[in-house]
């Protein structure tokens, strides 16, 4: 069974910076990508940033491209979020996700097998 932990998250007034990490953990699975995606309350789950696993090609929502930055540790099977200059907009629990298969569009929930359980993040104003 694959399990993807959130951890990092947390209360941070606006204009501060916080680091959300994604552990990978039981049994390995072949991935071709993780993402981050975030939901906020009354709102749909949205894509924020992913990255391919071998090459580590990135990809950012529009609206958090230039303070975001997705990163990854093949060695840990850990990736990362690093999350600066934020808004209260963009509090939200912020969910993890894994994707073995290359077909799909690596915006959509849809091409992610792999959910962690979230982590909230809350940007005071």
């Amino acid at each position: 069974q694959v399990q993807l932990v959130e951890s990092g998250g947390g209360w941070v007034q606006a204009g501060g910076s916080l680091r959300v990490s994604c552990a990978a953990s039981g049994r390995t699975f072949s991935k071709y990508a993780m993402g981050w995606f975030r939901q906020a309350p009354e709102k749909e789950r949205e894509f924020v940033a992913a990255i391919t696993w071998s090459f580590g090609a990135t990809v950012y929502a529009d609206s958090v491209k230039g303070r975001f930055t997705i990163s990854r540790d093949s060695a840990k099977n850990t990736m990362y979020l690093q999350m600066n200059s934020l808004k209260p907009e963009d509090t939200a629990v912020y969910y993890c996700a894994g994707a073995t298969r290359v077909s799909g569009s690596i915006y959509s929930l849809a091409k992610y097998d792999y959910w962690g359980q979230g982590t909230q993040v809350t940007v005071s104003s």
